[in-house]
């Protein structure tokens, strides 16, 4: 296991603190980008992406 990756993985114990809430966020993201393949109205998919954390099930229409 490379050095880096084997601090990235202590520093939990100190800290705490995971990155489990962002990929998530990441994940929901690609997947919208994913259903908006082919739409051209960049302004709609920015305002989804702005209430991406405020909904529960954010794909539903």
């Amino acid at each position: 296991m490379r050095v880096r990756r084997l601090e990235g993985l202590l520093n939990y114990y100190p800290h705490k603190i995971t990155n489990g809430h962002l990929e998530g966020l990441n994940n929901k993201i690609k997947t919208m980008k994913r259903q908006a393949y082919g739409f051209r109205d960049m302004e709609y998919f920015k305002l989804r992406l702005y209430d991406l954390h405020t909904s529960k099930y954010a794909f539903t229409g």
